[in-house]
């Protein structure tokens, strides 16, 4: 009998030093590709002759040698990221930048991921000054993304070694880069901050601000930026984008801390295993700006959040557009109802405002007389408002496009209000920045195609909502697209705190609430022991 075809998995070149020790270059990248689930094409660029403990020697290919490589993988093999290490020679550039120009004049999309290793952590220099422009003016034009770490971007940058790590990155962006990050987690006082952090600078397209982890105690920790950077590149290989990408090399490169083994009597490889994107405890936080995270957050995956409603379960969340329709989700006891109620273009005059205020003191008193929380949506100073006048009950529904356009002081009012907060995410970076703020839930949406609102991003289907499920580290809300009672007992399956429904609550609320609650009890009813990673190799699904 034929044994079944495995799909190919995404191709990945690497251009980059062997380690004649294992632990770094090639070998890295080869560990880091392997636990991403792609193919990895090793080029080697140059030959280095080390251990545990030092460089020794660095011997670089002939650049006639690194073409022919190139060359001939072009011809059968071409990659969906081009992954470049340590090149030792300008002459080794020019031919990466060569070769990266010819595949995209050929109509191949094919990202670069450049991790300019300058140096060794042992002190080993690898790079002149020649070797450097080459850099500056042949891959930083061309690069999807930069990974140095704090060293190695002041020395691309030509900026002072107290330039902090977004001025770093902003300089590499303005040189060509897409994306940068720079990697911190080996300078403990990168951010000015408490030190118990191991941080990352992320400025892409996307999303700005600090990934955040605990530091690790890692004594093996040889590679791990080769492993970041492969890892990233392995991550936009399997269609996401930058911001996205980062956050999963974290979560790889912190997983191989984790694993690294002693190899020689110094420090160890560090050894990139599969399952890393399935595990919760390596989710980081992404802050909303350039200010650190708050070292309160180091508590927050060791005290669990508490439930989205008392005792737990999967509950109905209506989402409404009038004080009246209000009034009917509350009378139909459903537990959660958002009023949603959008500003004109130019964001309402006074009466507008009045009204507002009108329809949602109305909606509030309803929800209070039948024991529902009441979540305004979009309108923070109005929640603001009417929490400080003593209104229990209440909740506040912000869009990360929202929050981003709050200043600091204005979030920080938002977390000192006591208002609970819930956050709409829709990528994985959006997942980790929402995790910073505490939320009471964060939104997982859309799970399917919406004409609710307009967005860009794809489906995040069942599968992405059960990684949400096991990775957010807050209750989850299902959102989008819901409108059958199968969806919703599939959501609640899923291991949603919460599944929202706007238009299947038709024109009755009291007719249809019974069918939605029965839906979502089936489904929770089958949600235990069922919450378990997304694919079967535990990754999401890209939703750019």
């Amino acid at each position: 009998m034929n044994s079944p075809e495995i799909a190919s998995p995404p191709i990945v070149w690497s251009v980059a030093g062997s380690d004649s020790g294992g632990g770094a270059g090639l070998s890295a990248d080869a560990r880091a590709a392997r636990a991403a689930g792609v193919h990895l094409c090793p080029v080697v660029a140059a030959v280095t002759a080390q251990h545990s403990r030092a460089v020794l020697h660095v011997q670089p290919v002939p650049a006639e040698v690194v073409r022919a490589q190139l060359a001939a993988l072009a011809a059968d093999m071409p990659p969906a990221v081009i992954k470049t290490g340590l090149l030792g020679s300008a002459a080794a550039v020019r031919e990466v930048a060569r070769c990266v120009d010819a595949l995209r004049a050929a109509g191949r999309r094919v990202a670069l991921v450049v991790d300019p290793v300058l140096g060794a952590t042992t002190g080993a220099a690898f790079a002149d000054e020649q070797y450097l422009c080459a850099l500056r003016d042949e891959l930083l034009p061309r690069a999807s993304l930069v990974t140095p770490n704090v060293r190695e971007a002041q020395r691309l940058a030509g900026l002072p070694p107290d330039a902090p790590p977004p001025a770093l990155a902003a300089a590499l962006r303005g040189m060509g880069a897409q994306a940068v990050a720079v990697t911190g987690g080996d300078v403990p006082d990168a951010a000015g901050s408490d030190t118990r952090w191991a941080l990352d600078w992320g400025d892409t397209a996307h999303a700005c601000g600090w990934l955040a982890l605990p530091r690790l105690a890692a004594r093996h920790t040889h590679g791990s930026g080769c492993t970041f950077a492969a890892s990233a590149a392995a991550a936009m290989a399997r269609g996401f984008v930058a911001a996205d990408a980062l956050v999963l090399a974290k979560m790889a490169t912190a997983h191989a801390l984790h694993c690294g083994y002693a190899a020689g009597s110094g420090a160890g490889p560090a050894n990139a295993q599969p399952g890393s994107a399935a595990l919760p405890h390596l989710m980081p936080v992404m802050t909303w700006g350039k200010a650190p995270p708050d070292a309160a957050l180091l508590q927050a995956d060791a005290s669990p959040a508490a439930p989205l409603m008392e005792g737990g379960g999967c509950a109905l969340y209506a989402i409404v557009d009038s004080a009246a329709r209000v009034q009917q989700a509350a009378q139909a006891r459903i537990p959660i109802i958002q009023l949603r109620i959008k500003a004109s273009a130019g964001g309402g005059d006074a009466a507008w405002h009045a009204a507002l205020r009108r329809e949602a003191q109305q909606a509030l008193a309803a929800c209070r007389a039948a024991g529902a929380t009441l979540v305004i949506d979009d309108h923070w100073r109005l929640a603001l408002e009417m929490a400080a006048a003593g209104a229990a009950g209440l909740a506040l529904h912000l869009g990360q496009e929202d929050l981003l356009a709050l200043r600091d002081a204005e979030r920080a009012q938002l977390a000192a209000s006591g208002v609970r907060l819930g956050v709409s995410s829709h990528s994985v970076w959006e997942l980790a920045r929402a995790r910073s703020l505490r939320p009471w839930y964060i939104a997982c949406g859309p799970v399917w195609p919406t004409t609710t609102k307009a967005m860009p991003w794809r489906p995040q289907g069942l599968r992405n909502l059960r990684w949400w499920s096991r990775m957010a580290g807050w209750p989850v809300v299902a959102i989008g697209g819901v409108l059958e009672g199968s969806q919703a007992r599939q959501c609640a399956a899923a291991g949603a705190a919460a599944v929202c429904v706007v238009r299947g609550l038709g024109a009755d609320i009291a007719h249809s609430t019974p069918h939605w609650l029965a839906a979502i009890a089936a489904g929770a009813a089958s949600a235990a022991g069922s919450v378990a990673g997304a694919g079967g190799d535990g990754w999401p699904h890209p939703t750019l």
